[in-house]
């Protein structure tokens, strides 16, 4: 009942943020612009006209006082030009009318721009595609080491020989069938909280960008990445929570289910609703801090990387290798910082809890049985798998983006 609760309160609040923020301040923000950008485009074709009359007055001989106000006009020019992102003409410019009078643009992110053009939808979309492939593609295919990983977690007893003696274990005991247990929610489970993930940290990036502007934002870069990561990966743990919950009871109970739907209907069966959230507070717990510390890593070494190669010069292998890297030196940071979280989240699911226990205190009790050194159990098998899971991840999201065509995106420098 209190997982549902705060579900629909945090639900209710999220919207009704969101539909406030919309109506108080982008729609405005909105009117705002398209008011001052017809005033501009007005005045813009005034100077203009005037630049054109003026130059056919101009001879050889032309006053002093003709001169000073042809430079007038075209430093007005210049200023109004700047207010919508270009340039004035440079003082250095050959004595040319059509030189004096040139535009450069400067790429900078347009709000305006941004939320009026069906361009973004699109690029974010293919953003959640490309997010959500690489997801669900990674965490498939470490399905039998997070089988392991899960059984070391909540039976460190039985579960003491490492990732190889706990394959051989579970083959011998359950068959190799066993190590495809929870296939199903783990794929459809990622697929969907990569989409938010990677999709959502992208959109949010951005649109933080157009609101400090580029300069503000890539002096507080890093706290652009650790924000963005943070409210997205919320956003993709709300829709893995469910999947997460069935796949740790099909794995930490053999038997329990034949597989996806099945899973689902014995957890509300048994438990309802409120079964397939009891982990949300320890899924965020492991998810925010895991996916926080992965991006802003992640986005240091390639900063740091780029630093020594020049990105427009290097080759299609070379990109994908400088993802590869950046990408596991990520995951073994967000490895470490999420273990702790990670091993109560597989506890928690394990088993209903006992009547009347709450959720938040039987994570006090379930912390406090595992210590420090017990909630780092399984994090070998962890290391390799989440390693190795986001180094591949970044290196995926960055070729399936380029084949996507997910391009035109704002990267801070």
């Amino acid at each position: 009942m209190f997982i549902t609760r705060a579900i629909s309160v945090t639900n209710f609040f999220v919207a009704s943020s969101a539909l406030a923020f919309q109506v108080g301040v982008l729609y405005p923000w909105h009117k705002q612009l398209d008011d001052d950008f017809e005033a501009l485009k007005k005045e813009h074709l005034r100077v203009l006209g005037s630049i054109k009359g003026a130059a056919k007055g101009v001879t050889e001989d032309a006053s002093a006082e003709k001169r000073q106000g042809l430079r007038d006009m075209l430093s007005s020019l210049g200023r109004w030009s700047f207010m919508i992102g270009h340039s004035p003409a440079s003082p250095s410019s050959p004595p040319s009318l059509v030189a004096a009078t040139e535009i450069h643009h400067v790429p900078k992110p347009s709000i305006a721009k941004s939320w009026n053009t069906s361009h973004d939808l699109t690029l974010y979309s293919r953003y959640a595609l490309a997010g959500a492939v690489c997801c669900s593609f990674t965490h498939a295919i470490l399905t039998p080491i997070d089988i392991v990983k899960t059984r070391i977690q909540v039976d460190p007893v039985a579960y003491n020989h490492g990732i190889t003696g706990g394959l051989r274990r579970v083959v011998a005991q359950e068959g190799a069938g066993a190590l495809t247990t929870g296939l199903g929610p783990t794929f459809a489970g990622y697929f969907l909280q990569g989409a938010f993930k990677f999709g959502g940290y992208e959109f949010l990036k951005t649109r933080t960008i157009d609101i400090l502007g580029y300069e503000t934002a890539r002096d507080n870069r890093y706290a652009i990445y650790l924000g963005a990561s943070a409210l997205a990966e919320i956003a993709g743990d709300i829709v893995l929570c469910p999947f997460e919950a069935v796949r740790i009871r099909l794995v930490s109970q053999p038997g329990f289910g034949r597989g996806l739907l099945d899973g689902f209907a014995g957890i509300v069966r048994q438990e309802g609703i409120r079964g397939l959230y009891c982990g949300l507070g320890p899924i965020m717990l492991k998810q925010v801090p895991y996916t926080m510390a992965t991006f802003v890593v992640y986005e240091h070494a390639l900063e740091q990387a780029y630093k020594w190669v020049d990105k427009s010069t290097v080759s299609g292998t070379a990109v994908t290798g400088i993802n590869l890297g950046s990408g596991l030196i990520a995951g073994i940071a967000a490895t470490l910082v999420s273990q702790p979280a990670d091993t109560i989240l597989s506890k928690i699911n394990k088993e209903k809890g006992q009547a009347g226990e709450g959720t938040i205190r039987r994570l006090w009790k379930i912390a406090g049985e595992t210590g420090l050194r017990g909630s780092y159990a399984g994090v070998g098998a962890r290391l390799v798998m989440v390693g190795g899971m986001t180094a591949i991840q970044f290196a995926i999201y960055g070729d399936v983006k380029k084949a996507l065509g997910a391009t035109g995106g704002i990267e801070i420098k």
